[in-house]
Parts: structure tokens; sequence; C-alpha cells
């Protein structure tokens, strides 16, 4: 992928390229309404959620009665293993690994219990809730911008490092909390989690398919994804392959 860094983006968001490559499922984003995931804590007030999915917007391969009634096996959904890529240049401030990859879950008896134990993962802190994952000082701007969920043992960066917009960092994962493979991505006024608050971002240049039976795409040079929609990253203008 390519590099951009553009000073900033509508409203002076600041302006990111999506943090993969292929067709991925929008959710939990700030376009439908801010805090995007109902909190201002761990500076996620801008956060969105990202989920792979198939040529058809499929997020899993298959599905069986693991699938109504337990857990699944996380390397079932498209998103599992999937290459992670900065999404900005900058130079890598934090890095976290270690937290072990969860089973996923779809049913909403699997899905209750999890959810419960919300308040516990809170408390126990940002990795907990960050699962593996990666914050970056962006060059472009007064800014940090954080990737979790990350697969355990995937990260390929290290503290100090300087990353190029596009570089593969990591593999999407299951850790922390999550339900099932995705790639959460906020952007914050510090390197800390506990203490930052979140900043408003945009993305660069991508094909939105909205959310709807027999959407039609179209592509968008800047802005945040709509809430359902899938996504894919495009090249910028004037750049070839």
């Amino acid at each position: 992928m390519n590099e951009v860094n553009p000073p900033g983006g509508p409203g002076g968001a600041v302006m990111l390229q999506l943090p993969f490559e292929g067709r991925w499922l929008a959710r939990n984003s700030p376009a439908r309404r801010v805090p995007s995931h109902g909190t201002d804590l761990v500076g996620g007030r801008y956060a969105i959620d990202f989920i792979g999915v198939d040529p058809r917007h499929r997020t899993a391969f298959s599905s069986d009665w693991r699938t109504l009634a337990a857990t699944e096996p996380p390397d079932r959904f498209v998103a599992w293993g999937q290459p992670v890529l900065a999404p900005a240049g900058g130079v890598v401030v934090g890095v976290h690994d270690g937290e072990p990859d969860h089973a996923a879950r779809r049913s909403q008896l699997a899905l209750l219990p999890y959810a419960l134990g919300q308040p516990a993962r809170l408390r126990k802190g940002v990795a907990a809730v960050a699962g593996n994952h990666v914050v970056i000082r962006l060059r472009h701007a007064p800014a940090f911008v954080a990737l979790a969920h990350l697969r355990a043992g995937s990260i390929d960066v290290a503290p100090g490092e300087e990353v190029a917009a596009g570089q593969g960092i990591a593999a999407c994962g299951n850790s922390g909390n999550s339900t099932q493979p995705h790639v959460h991505l906020q952007v914050m006024d510090g390197p800390d989690a506990s203490t930052a608050r979140g900043v408003p971002m945009a993305f660069a240049r991508f094909r939105e398919w909205p959310r709807g039976p027999g959407s039609s795409s179209r592509i968008r040079d800047s802005g945040l994804p709509q809430e359902g929609a899938v996504v894919e990253a495009l090249p910028p203008d004037g750049a070839r392959g």
C-alpha cells in the first residue's frame, strides 16, 4: 500500500489509511454515535472496529450448532490471522503481547455471560480490554494511534521502531475484550490509553458498500465508514499498482 500522510481530515480529524487489505465490515463507527463504544474510557471516544469479510460479505467461513449455542474457534472467522497494517507513518511507542486469544462468540447464550464479565475486565486495566496491542506516535499529527485485539505472538514491531503507512505490524486476533476476531483502532492525545482522551479521525480513499441488500459501492476520498458498511482500502489518486 502507498503511504498517505495528509495533515488532517474533515473538521481537523487525524487522517489515516485503513489498516488492512481486502474487505472489512465497520462496527461501532463514530459516524453513528459518539462515544462510539458507549464510553470515553481508555481513550476510546472515537474508536472504530473492523471485522474481516469474504467476497459475499460474510464474517465467518462456516456455521454449525456452536454458532447458535456455544463458543466457536477463532480460525473459523475471516479476520483471523489477517495482516494488520500501520495506518500512518510514525514511531512505535508501546507494544503489549502475551494475552491469550479467546474462543469466539456469536451465540446469545455465549455472549450473555461474557457481557456480564465486562466490568471485571475494565478493572484489570488496558491489557485486559485491548488485549495484545500496538501504539504508534504519528509523524504527521500530534496524536497516537492504537491497534488492539491482535493475535498473540504476531506483533512484528518494537518500541522505538519507525514504521511506514501500510507496513505490516501484526496479525488480527481475538485477544482482550473481543467476541470475534477484529481490529479495533483509535486515535488518542497520549500514548497511555488509561489516561488519554480520544481524538477524531478519518480515513483516506476507500470503497464503501453501504449497509443494506443490493447496495452499490461508492468511492470516498476521505471520511468515516458508516455503521454496518463494508469497506476496502484504495490507493491514493495518481498512485500506480
